[in-house]
């Protein structure tokens, strides 16, 4: 538990940050998930506007630090593999 004013501050400061983290988190993995299983089911053309919206969480996540840049290039990279290999 914190002591100090200081302290208490930091540990609101984290709190609210840990929320918002967590819900890009979700999103963008919500949305990867998504992505994949309708490409498996309907082919590329169908999920195109899907692949649109992870690439648009994917970067946003790794904007705001949470995810590196170089773990959304791989997402994306491999998620366009994937639709590139699909019907």
């Amino acid at each position: 538990m914190p002591n100090t004013k200081s302290a208490k501050k930091e540990l609101r400061k984290s709190s609210k940050l840990k929320i918002a983290n967590d819900k890009l988190k979700r999103n963008f993995k919500k949305s990867l998930k998504e992505t994949k299983k309708s490409l498996e089911e309907s082919g590329k053309e169908k999920s195109q506007e899907l692949i649109k919206k992870t690439i648009k969480s994917l970067d946003k996540a790794a904007k705001k630090g949470v995810i590196k840049k170089n773990t959304a290039s791989r997402y994306k990279s491999r998620l366009q593999k994937k639709a590139n290999k699909s019907k």
